[in-house]
């Protein structure tokens, strides 16, 4: 269709205007069309504008004048229409009103088992254009090869992008983000990786959570390595966080040390804890022992891996996603609730002083917590609760 075929035409049509901007817009009607100025009215988003904002500048042009705009309500732009007297659309125009993107920001990306990388950003301080913006991730090898666009967006979130092969190892990298709208192009600063540095893996398997004999108050726990360390012979540090049932939050608590089943640190001692704890130094074993719980609770476990030393990489490394929470209860204690805490008044004065002496002794002549440490603990504390079990029976005689 001619643009003389047209009932009427807007001026200007289609404009782009910076938020807080002003604009008159002007309806004329065709030859061939009998309106006059007086027959017409307008409409912003299908709202009628007041006709103090018209101006008659001639028989058959009728023009508006809007101050102070705000961003468009939609990205699409807003509706601006002129109509006749008997509310019929004579011509529209659209405002794209708005702002032009700011830089993007925090560039963070990760590599799936050295298979693929996926990156994530910031829109900027702001954030909001009020216009369509779109955002391309850029990347190519430091010192040659030409600029590549990742396709596969939205793929971790509105701002990220997924690129699923064709990358090269141990070669750095430069990415950046190019933000454009139309209103302007903002590019981020580089940012510079290689692969090996960004790795993380799938969460470690086959975690399995059980007691540790008669022991009321530790939990074993033990897990499978990612295949995918084994694939590349990555090593790896695990991390574990627990929480009591009656929790319905993972909250982050104080941090505690586990006492390790193969090789470890030296254990927490007898405590009562927080709804979540994280252990946070359970190096490269793949089975801890949980100390200081609760007599007959049930705790859900979750074991996350962190590749490390990849091929000399000084990398802090990325968590995997956490294992899904397994449980198991700790045995219920003979003892009178609180007998673990030193503070406990009905605490025989003997046997608090017998666990000081041990903990003593252990420190001084099996630091590191040794697989004898480990045994002999174990057997102490059996013969301890076994010991103290007798003793309330036989003060219950008459």
């Amino acid at each position: 269709v001619s643009p003389a075929a047209d009932p009427a035409v807007i001026s200007p049509q289609d404009p782009t205007l910076l938020i807080g901007s002003s604009l008159v817009a002007t309806c004329t009607v065709s030859p061939d069309f009998p309106l006059k100025a007086e027959d017409l009215y307008w409409t912003l988003n299908g709202r009628r504008l007041p006709a103090a904002s018209y101006a008659a500048l001639g028989p058959s042009t009728l023009s508006v004048a809007l101050a102070r705009l705000n961003g468009s309500r939609q990205q699409s732009g807003d509706n601006l229409v002129c109509h006749s007297r008997d509310g019929g659309i004579l011509a529209g125009s659209c405002l794209y009103v708005g702002l032009p993107p700011e830089k993007p920001v925090n560039i963070t990306c990760w590599s799936k088992n050295m298979k693929d990388l996926t990156c994530k950003w910031a829109p900027g301080t702001e954030g909001e254009t009020f216009l369509h913006t779109n955002y391309t991730l850029k990347y190519k090898r430091r010192w040659y090869g030409q600029d590549n666009t990742c396709q596969e967006y939205h793929t971790a979130g509105t701002y990220s992008c997924h690129i699923p092969k064709d990358l090269a190892l141990f070669t750095p990298y430069e990415i950046w983000v190019e933000a454009s709208n139309r209103l302007g192009v903002a590019v981020s600063d580089v940012v510079m990786l290689d692969i090996l540095d960004v790795v993380t893996t799938d969460p470690p398997s086959d975690v399995h959570v059980s007691r540790v004999g008669d022991l009321e108050d530790q939990l074993s726990v033990r897990w499978s390595s990612p295949p995918a360390l084994k694939d590349f012979l990555f090593q790896a540090k695990y991390q574990i966080q627990y929480r009591v049932e009656d929790s319905s939050e993972w909250k982050v608590g104080g941090r505690r040390r586990c006492r390790g089943t193969a090789r470890g640190g030296r254990g927490s001692g007898c405590s009562h804890l927080a709804p979540l704890q994280v252990v946070d130094d359970v190096g490269n074993q793949t089975s801890c022992r949980l100390a200081g719980l609760r007599p007959g609770t049930v705790y859900f476990v979750q074991v996350r891996c962190n590749p490390f030393s990849i091929y000399g990489s000084k990398k802090a490394g990325i968590w995997s996603d956490w294992s899904n929470p397994t449980a198991a209860s700790t045995p219920r204690s003979e003892r009178a609730a609180g007998g673990c805490d030193p503070k406990g008044g009905e605490q025989n004065t003997t046997l608090r002083r017998e666990l000081k002496q041990f903990f003593g002794w252990v420190k001084k002549h099996a630091y590191g917590c040794s697989n004898l440490g480990i045994k002999l603990y174990d057997q102490w504390r059996v013969w301890l609760q076994k010991s103290h079990k007798t003793r309330n029976q036989v003060g219950k005689e008459p």
